[in-house]
């Protein structure tokens, strides 16, 4: 009988220690990070330590009653959700082999030509320290619709491993609730032409420049990404090549109807910090900004604020005309530096003493963009203006039945004219963030794509030894 009850037991006990070891098996060691959001998709990306296939619960008005499943087993994955609503927020959680993220909250793009957008941008901020955090917590408080990356991403030199410790531990929480597309600095372009960058993010893409550069409309404003460093010989031409670039942007302007349109890059056209003034991109670029009526160019790489007044050629624009306005800001992080020459006539503004960002909105034809401290102190606003015509109707959106098998959720590849993702590289740091297996109140035993559900069929089996044993006790 003794015999009997000690194998039942250890049958049982046996499944619950498989049960808990699967349960634990893998972590977060990339919490989620949002790419590729539009009004009815949303690419949510993440990096496991173990090799299992999650899945990302989501839903709106607080529900994470829908789920999507990665499309195979692995440790870097980027599950596509499909069929959304546009406008709307929705929550989303990750659940991988028994670890489960705190939930959060993130919104899709609005309807295309919605008169109401608002983005932040920021550049040289992948240091690590206490100012990106600082900055990232405050752009992340403004609660934006989308921030732009301006560059100089993961100092130093844009590794594997300096991806992970300087951009995605420090900016966890804004990257996990508000979309993000960027364009890389030069030190991304350090490390292998900057595959590490085009490795790590999922962007939009164009047809001859891939992820290099591209564009994308987020309401009324048409925004453009430009690869800089390609611009200046430092990818391969047969990726991306300056008169490829320039022939893109030519048409892209060209073709846009959207009533503002904002360009970013990380090279400035226009700065008096100690890199100084890019005449290579300023002569190549420039023309085009003013030819199809681009209103703002944002870029980084000098570690200050700094914005032009309206610009035409290679001087100040006459007053009447509409020209773009250059602004510089490169505050994100890294450590600010100061202004050695006097003010040129063709600066409004500059501030070489804080870190800070730039927060905008666009209602209608009123652009209002101030430039902010962690603390909220403003180091400048100001505001373009112009008459729009009547807004049309916009045209619906389609959106596809949730479940519909001709757009199932799926795993996100990197764009055009990239290789594959890689596994992960070495991680350095402790991630730190809310969400990891290590919290208990967050593990979730029956996660969806995990393989606790074969072992938790030994708890029956354990439970009916047990009782057969029984029964042929009592009937001796």
């Amino acid at each position: 009988m003794h015999r009997l009850y000690s194998l039942a037991f250890g049958a049982v006990a046996a499944a619950l220690t498989l049960t808990a070891s699967t349960a634990s098996a893998a972590s977060l060691t990339r919490q989620p990070y949002l790419q590729r959001v539009g009004p009815d998709t949303a690419t949510i990306a993440f990096r496991l330590d173990g090799n299992c296939v999650p899945s990302v619960r989501y839903g709106t008005s607080g529900s994470t009653d829908q789920s999507a499943q990665s499309a195979a087993a692995g440790r870097t994955h980027a599950v596509v959700l499909s069929g959304l609503q546009p406008g709307t927020e929705y929550t989303y959680l990750v659940e991988a082999c028994g670890a489960r993220t705190t939930p959060v909250r993130f919104s899709t793009a609005p309807v295309p030509g919605t008169r109401s957008v608002h983005f932040s941008a920021v550049g040289d901020f992948g240091m690590n320290n206490a100012d990106q955090r600082a900055v990232a917590n405050a752009m992340l408080g403004r609660k934006p619709e989308l921030f732009l990356m301006l560059g100089d991403n993961a100092y130093e030199s844009g590794t594997e491993a300096e991806f992970q410790s300087n951009l995605f531990v420090p900016m966890a929480p804004l990257l996990a609730q508000v979309p993000s597309v960027a364009v890389p600095g030069n030190h991304e372009y350090v490390t292998n032409r900057a595959q590490p960058y085009f490795d790590n993010l999922y962007l939009p893409t164009s047809p001859t420049g891939g992820e290099h550069y591209y564009s994308f409309d987020w309401g009324h404003v048409h925004f453009v990404a430009l690869d800089a460093n390609c611009a200046m010989g430092m990818a391969s031409q047969d990726r991306c090549s300056l008169a490829a670039q320039r022939k893109w942007l030519d048409q892209d302007l060209a073709a846009s109807d959207a009533p503002w349109k904002v360009v970013f890059l990380h090279y400035p056209p226009w700065s008096s910090g100690d890199h100084g003034s890019q005449l290579m991109i300023r002569r190549e670029f420039s023309p085009l900004f003013e030819k199809y009526g681009v209103d703002l160019v944002l870029t980084g790489h000098d570690h200050h604020y700094e914005r032009s007044y309206p610009m035409k050629g290679n001087g100040v624009g006459p007053s009447g005309e509409r020209n773009p306005t250059y602004l510089v800001v490169g505050g994100g992080g890294a450590s600010i530096r100061p202004f050695e020459t006097g003010k040129p006539s063709w600066t409004a503004v500059r501030n070489d003493r804080d870190h800070g960002y730039l927060d905008v909105k666009v209602e209608e034809g009123t652009l209002t963009a101030q430039a902010l401290t962690p603390s909220g102190q403003v180091i400048d606003s100001f505001t373009l203006t112009k008459d729009l015509p009547p807004a049309a109707e916009p045209e619906p959106v389609p959106v596809p039945t949730p479940g519909d098998p001709s757009s199932p959720p799926s795993a996100e590849q990197p764009g055009p004219l990239q290789p594959n993702t890689p596994a992960p590289g070495p991680v350095t740091g402790n991630p730190g963030l809310p969400g990891s297996s290590e919290d208990p109140d967050d593990l979730g035993p029956n996660a969806p794509g995990c393989s606790t559900v074969p072992v938790m069929a030994l708890l029956p089996t354990g439970v009916l030894v047990l009782a057969g044993a029984l029964r042929r006790r009592r009937r001796r």
